[in-house]
């Protein structure tokens, strides 16, 4: 395991979780994670937000995060305390919002079905290595390209672009 290592629950959740009920449509209304963390699953989970703590891990099933394409979905449950999600299928919007405000995001379908909801997972982005603690499982998941590494590691796509005008010294 590298140095970016992401420890924590796992809350298990099946197939096509939509945009809709990861925040719903009525608090879109702000992009500000603070006020879109205390909405985040709760038609889904009303309990999500009480029992999340800070490095929880979502792992789902196919086509996390269908739907609409509002960047809130991702900005909502990493705002909650989610430090990545795992799942066995993204729907593309969701997958290139998570990028870009910094979520890691995994596709590793047999990790999923290895994981129960509440396992105590730890995670390895950089190298893909998803480690069950409780059930002493563990599982490769494709790690992201250095690009996209690089934009996760800056916090997200603007993080990534103003270190970039930094080190080439072309801020403003």
């Amino acid at each position: 395991m590298t140095g970016n290592t992401l420890t924590g629950r796992a809350f298990k959740y099946g197939d096509s979780v939509d945009t809709d009920v990861i925040i719903p449509a009525r608090y879109c209304t702000s992009f500000k994670p603070d006020e879109l963390a205390p909405h985040a699953l709760e038609d889904l989970d009303p309990t999500f937000v009480k029992r999340v703590q800070p490095g929880d891990i979502i792992v789902a099933g196919e086509n996390f995060g269908c739907g609409s394409s509002r960047e809130n979905a991702p900005i909502a449950i990493k705002a909650a305390g989610i430090s990545c999600v795992v799942a066995k299928s993204f729907a593309r919007i969701f997958y290139r919002n998570s990028i870009n405000i910094g979520l890691p995001i995994l596709i590793a379908p047999v990790a999923v079905d290895g994981i129960q909801d509440g396992d105590r997972l730890e995670i390895d982005p950089p190298t893909g290595v998803i480690h069950n603690q409780t059930h002493k499982g563990e599982w490769k998941a494709a790690p992201f390209p250095a690009e996209i590494e690089e934009i996760i590691r800056a916090g997200g796509l603007i993080g990534y672009v103003k270190q970039r005008l930094v080190s080439t010294g072309k801020q403003g």
